[in-house]
């Protein structure tokens, strides 16, 4: 992969019902005048059953609109065009926005990713470890997380990206070649993931390159700022939904089994078949508010976890060329107050 191919790759980036949330915090007659565009992906994670009921709607009183994007990178370019005020987006096109100037702030983390990225080689690729991607072609999503983990695993192996002929691919897209037999190996995220694993080998994990190398990947909610600061009430009604379906597939999964109507609205956003969403749910973590707010994650400025990690992948952006620049201090992109405010209630 050359360096001008990833700069044009970034350079085009420019449980429950109505009843879970209690009548104080029904909306004002003002909320309900407003109107909110949501960007997601499909990503296996379980506030897509609030997504799928209307909880969103119920407990906020904003008129809501989703629309499924690609990548990440097309979240932050809708963010930054004002097509969308909140998305779903990894760590790594977060950290490539920021560093090029995209106003936007992560207030809550949707999931650590963990074992839920993996890079996969296709049966009878003749590929059984990272080391033997030198001349193969892989497919994954530019600038996304787990673009930036090919990237990590394939040095970690001492094999140099250049050497691999790794092509720019969404996950359906990453699907269809795979059927195809057009690529050897792909490191992408579930529902695609699951179709890979069918007929494919596990090279190495999102959670274990974390392990060996301290790069950790995340996905996270992000806003536009001014939104963000306009919106408040909103906001802090919308994580109260995050962390609730969140916290009802942490305490109770065997709640969220085939069959159950949680699976079926997760499997019904995604894209995912019904079949492989516990399976898939149980590859990533979620952090709960409290952890949120804290210096794990959004708390504790320059030194949280969230601003940590942003910083380290912004770094090694800019060593591979994708990225001009690195902030000082990616903290100015974090806002923990929407967590805090959760995890005090």
């Amino acid at each position: 992969m050359n360096t001008s191919t990833l700069k044009r790759g970034l350079i085009v980036l420019s449980a429950f019902s109505a009843l879970a949330f209690s009548t104080a915090y029904a909306p004002s007659a003002q909320a309900q005048a407003k109107e909110v565009v949501i960007a997601y992906q499909d990503m296996v994670v379980p506030w897509r059953y609030a997504q799928a009921t209307g909880e969103v709607e119920r407990a906020t009183g904003y008129k809501v609109t989703y629309r499924k994007l690609g990548s990440g990178a097309d979240v932050i370019r809708a963010l930054a065009s004002g097509s969308v005020q909140l998305g779903e987006a990894g760590s790594s096109p977060i950290a490539a926005g920021l560093s090029q100037g995209v106003d936007l702030s992560l207030f809550w983390i949707l999931d650590n990713i963990n074992d839920a990225e993996a890079l996969v080689a296709r049966d009878g690729s003749g590929v059984t470890s990272v080391k033997q991607l030198t001349g193969k072609k892989v497919g994954v999503t530019f600038v996304s997380t787990s673009h930036f983990h090919t990237l990590v695993a394939l040095q970690s192996a001492g094999v140099n990206p250049s050497d691999v002929k790794i092509v720019n691919l969404r996950p359906p897209e990453i699907a269809a070649a795979w059927e195809r037999g057009d690529i050897d190996a792909t490191y992408v995220w579930d529902p695609v993931l699951a179709k890979a694993k069918k007929n494919g080998k596990v090279l190495i994990t999102s959670g274990e390159v974390a392990k060996a190398t301290g790069k950790a990947t995340f996905d996270g909610f992000v806003a536009d700022r001014k939104f963000a600061t306009a919106n408040k009430e909103f906001l802090d009604r919308f994580v109260k939904v995050l962390a609730a379906t969140d916290a009802s597939y942490r305490d109770h999964p065997q709640t969220w089994a085939v069959g159950s109507p949680q699976v079926a609205a997760v499997a019904k956003e995604s894209g995912a078949n019904a079949a492989d969403v516990p399976a898939s749910l149980a590859l990533y973590a979620f952090p709960t508010a409290a952890q949120q707010a804290s210096n794990v994650w959004l708390g504790g400025g320059k030194q949280s976890g969230a601003a940590k990690s942003l910083a380290a992948t912004a770094a090694f952006l800019k060593e591979q060329g994708t990225i001009q620049a690195v902030l000082p201090d990616y903290s100015v992109g974090v806002d923990p107050q929407f967590a805090q405010r959760a995890a005090a209630r």
